[in-house]
């Protein structure tokens, strides 16, 4: 895998905030649609998120398996032939194909794996992806336990009217709080970016829509607001929509301009090289030189024997004026008497 599909697949799971199971080529298309359109296909938790191609970082459209009801193959299981399932869910009907037969059955696998919540009976696999099927199983279950926060959650704090509160995980990530003004000028701006900001309306209680659709005469800004409810959001629209969550308010966008919008998403840089930190020189500390003093000798006086004296000092000069006394006189003793003979 190369780097810059690494950087494509951590983007992806920013973005869906779901951890991955499966992946793969896919063909899919609307009952009553004459053509199959390709797809690279995720499954992530229990939504199956489809791309233009690998190399895409946004989904283009998704189907939650959550809403399955049943998927059925149209031909029997047979080797070397496309195979084609049918998924109905609870507000459409989309058929899946894959070229490849065994591809195919594991896709079967995963998808009812996930939305079931138990491995079918009748899967043609190898032990290693049936052993697989129970991973996905077991995390899928504790990521969907009662007391997991849902994901796209958002909440605003009931004390407070004005601050929104983004302490629960898997918040749309094109949320920005911006004013409506900033939010069609971002869209202005960052068309590469996306088409639709999720922001708070202007009274600061509820959301609001922005987003900006192309037209042959130019861009044009639209603004929706949605309501904050005990149970959900309502969109006001001329047929009022109530969703579940923040999530469902921005699918539910994406859904009726049929994936021709897409969230508002900020790329972000990443370094790539790691650098080696320079460090300063260090000396050490130079070692203070002790002082050398010449030992004292003491000798000892022969016994019996008396140490020699030495005269005394006298402590007034002879002469007034002269405060000392030349070293001469201080050295040489008086004669005795018995050296004058």
């Amino acid at each position: 895998m190369t780097a810059t599909t690494r950087r494509v697949y951590k983007r992806r799971e920013t973005i869906t905030a779901l951890p991955l199971y499966y992946s793969g080529q896919l063909l899919k298309k609307y009952t009553g649609q004459k053509e199959f359109k390709n797809f690279y296909g995720e499954l992530r938790g229990s939504t199956i998120f489809l791309y233009t191609d690998e190399m895409h970082d946004t989904y283009s459209e998704k189907l939650d398996l959550q809403m399955l009801k049943s998927m059925s193959m149209d031909s029997p299981y047979q080797n070397n032939r496309s195979t084609i399932y049918t998924l109905t869910l609870t507000n459409e009907e989309v058929q899946l194909k894959v070229d490849n037969p065994n591809t195919g059955e594991e896709w079967r696998g995963f998808i009812m794996t996930v939305a079931t919540k138990e491995i079918p009976s009748n899967l043609q696999l190898l032990p290693g992806q049936m052993l697989r099927l129970e991973e996905v199983l077991s995390e899928e279950k504790k990521r969907q336990a009662p007391l997991s926060p849902l994901p796209y959650t958002y909440h605003i704090h009931p004390s407070s009217g004005d601050t929104y509160d983004d302490a629960l995980s898997g918040i749309p990530l094109c949320f920005f709080p911006v004013s409506r003004q900033k939010a069609e000028k971002m869209l202005k701006e960052n068309t590469e970016y996306g088409s639709i900001i999720l922001r708070p309306s202007t009274d600061n209680t509820n959301y609001a829509i922005t987003l900006r659709q192309d037209h042959p005469s130019g861009p044009v800004m639209k603004n929706y607001k949605v309501l904050s409810i005990d149970t959900g959001f309502i969109i006001e629209l001329d047929a009022p929509v109530t969703v579940p969550s923040l999530g469902a308010v921005l699918d539910h966008f994406l859904k009726a301009t049929e994936f021709r919008l897409h969230p508002y998403l900020v790329p972000q840089t990443y370094d790539t090289c790691i650098d080696l930190p320079l460090t300063l020189p260090c000396f050490p500390p130079k070692p203070v030189p002790r002082a050398r003093v010449a030992p004292m000798i003491h000798t000892k006086s022969p016994k019996g024997s008396t140490p020699p004296s030495f005269p005394k000092l006298p402590i007034k000069a002879k002469e007034a004026g002269n405060e000392y006394q030349d070293a001469d006189e201080v050295l040489t003793p008086d004669p005795r008497p018995e050296d004058l003979d």
